[in-house]
């Protein structure tokens, strides 16, 4: 049978060569507050499992973390190296070291540039919806690579100047102020709301406050106390966007410096004044635009809301659920299930300056992120205690991405930015399609047919569990130095980071020894490696 050619080092590079890391920043001085937060998230849940009487799972093992923590900062599972170096270090301080490492990677900063815009921005189906977001994706790699405070980021966002709204083809289309590179980029959030003050209003208060108030534009809401006055109160910040929607003072969104602004509230003789949510109203100047009046609100130390949704989401992003779940409703008939936490939380992010990797520093150190996901009693079933680590449904880019860490690819260029080709059958575009998760909740994810065709019969499975095509068979069947059960082990490293149990250990030999229904031991080590990544293990952050 014919199969690619042996690189002589192939091998080597596989199973032991050490990663390297981007030159080191000053993570260390926020060492203390990052001990301090840690050690307040520990106390907070340690008194609320034994108040309410829950025993908490067991530390995760190396494998399982080191698998978590990958998949949670920088969107993959280990490589091989990865897991075996992390595995052979003695460090007791190992872990805390792995979470910096990463956090100084670029891929740290892709995993959370595409997570940001995903929040941002409506699901990308069409060809103007990928472009939009891929700039704004841009622009967030921009905005992480140097560590840009959050509260930066949603003041360049709000305030943004923007351009003329033209009309043409029965769309509106925003012109940025300038041709800068942030500009153009910003505007497409603007463009993807179609500038209209109430889809401006509902972005922006689930996005910055972590309130869902679209249900309040044609009514009160029914489960909160929010108002359809308070809707329309904050979509008149944005009224300079769409006059025929608002009573103007000024000429145009070209001169944005009314001292109040008024919107109609369609389908009633009324209007309302721009107001901020807590119902506080603006000091109103003569040289500031509403939308930079709003930028300083949310973005304030007197706004409770902004510091608060951001903890939150972070939180969420690592635990499964947040503490206020779901992220984007709080209020009265959704409290958050530990008050005390999220305050904490909340207030080390805006004490740090909004630098987010302070809380991602303290929440991975913490015992709620180290116990392993596997319930070892009734008491742990409750998410919200966080007694465990929930089981989270894998995002298509994850998958995708640990797709080509496990076969041994790497993305290309242009992948690395953002974009890709929506026609390419074997490439990101076919994971994106099958495995896109739309809005539902990460620990609620399932699986489908087309889902399982695509990782079972799909042309990417078929190259890369080809002894003709695929490197990391290649390198395993062709290694010298290797037995059985190591080629075994290898594959599981490569598929689930993790070595195999002493029953897959024995089941999988066997299997192999004997050669499948072929009786080719090349062709049933094949045979495993399709198994692993077809594995509901493969598909899930645990």
């Amino acid at each position: 049978m014919r199969r690619l050619p042996r690189a002589p080092f192939g091998l080597l590079a596989l199973l032991l060569a050490a990663t390297s890391s981007p030159a080191a920043d000053p993570l260390d001085k926020t060492d203390a507050r990052v001990a301090k937060l840690t050690a307040a998230i520990d106390k907070h849940l340690t008194a609320y499992w034994s108040a309410k009487k829950v025993t908490p799972a067991a530390d995760a093992d190396d494998a399982e973390y080191c698998r978590r923590v990958y998949l949670d900062l920088i969107g993959r599972i280990p490589r091989v190296s990865e897991s075996r170096a992390f595995a052979d270090d003695a460090s007791p301080t190992k872990r805390a070291a792995l979470v910096n490492k990463l956090l100084r990677t670029a891929a740290f900063v892709d995993n959370f540039r595409s997570g940001r815009r995903a929040g941002c921005l409506p699901r990308r189906t069409t060809p103007q919806t990928f472009f939009q977001g891929q700039l704004f994706e841009q622009y967030l790699q921009r905005k992480f690579a140097r560590n840009a405070p959050l509260d930066e980021i949603a003041r360049e966002v709000l305030a943004a100047p923007l351009g003329r709204i033209q009309n043409a083809g029965g769309m509106r289309f925003i012109q940025p102020a300038s041709q800068t590179a942030d500009a153009q980029a910003i505007a497409n959030f603007y463009q993807a709301n179609e500038a209209k003050p109430e889809n401006l209003a509902a972005s922006v208060s689930r996005i910055f406050l972590g309130a869902k108030l679209e249900c309040a534009q044609c009514h009160d809401h029914p489960f909160n106390s929010y108002s359809r006055d308070q809707f329309w109160q904050l979509a008149a910040f944005f009224g300079e966007l769409s006059p025929p929607l608002g009573v103007r003072t000024d000429a145009g969104p070209n001169f944005p410096h009314a001292e109040a602004i008024r919107i109609a509230i369609p389908g009633t003789p009324r209007s309302v004044t721009a107001t901020f949510f807590d119902g506080t109203e603006p000091e109103w100047s003569a040289d500031r635009s509403p939308r930079k009046e709003l930028a300083d609100w949310v973005t304030s130390p007197r706004n409770p809301y902004f510091a608060r949704n951001l903890a939150n989401r972070i939180w969420a992003h690592f635990l499964g659920t947040g503490i206020v779940d779901p992220v984007d409703e709080p209020g009265d008939a959704n409290p958050p299930s530990h008050p005390e936490l999220l305050r904490d939380l909340a207030l080390a992010l805006a004490d740090s300056g909004f630098d987010q990797r302070v809380v991602i520093r303290a929440v991975t150190a913490s015992k709620a992120y180290t116990r392993t996901s596997r319930q070892t009693d009734p008491s742990q079933a409750n998410p919200r205690h966080f007694a465990r680590v929930s089981v989270r449904g894998l995002t298509s880019n994850q998958i995708y991405d640990s797709f080509l860490a496990a076969t041994g690819q790497r993305a290309n260029a242009q992948r690395a930015q953002g974009f890709f080709n929506p026609n390419d059958p074997t490439g990101a575009a076919a994971f994106s399609t099958q495995f896109a998760r739309g809005t539902g909740k990460a620990t609620e994810a399932e699986t489908s047919i087309l889902q399982a065709l695509l990782l079972m019969n799909g042309q990417p499975t078929a190259n890369e569990t080809s002894l003709d095509k695929s490197s990391t068979l290649a390198a395993v069947v062709d290694a010298p130095f290797l037995d059985t059960p190591k080629r075994v082990e290898a594959l599981f490293l490569s598929a689930l980071a993790r070595k195999p149990t002493a029953d897959e250990a024995q089941k999988f030999t066997s299997y192999v020894e004997r050669g499948g229904p072929s009786g080719d031991k090349d062709k049933a080590l094949a045979d495993v490696f399709w198994v692993l990544l077809n594995s509901t293990e493969f598909l899930f952050n645990h």
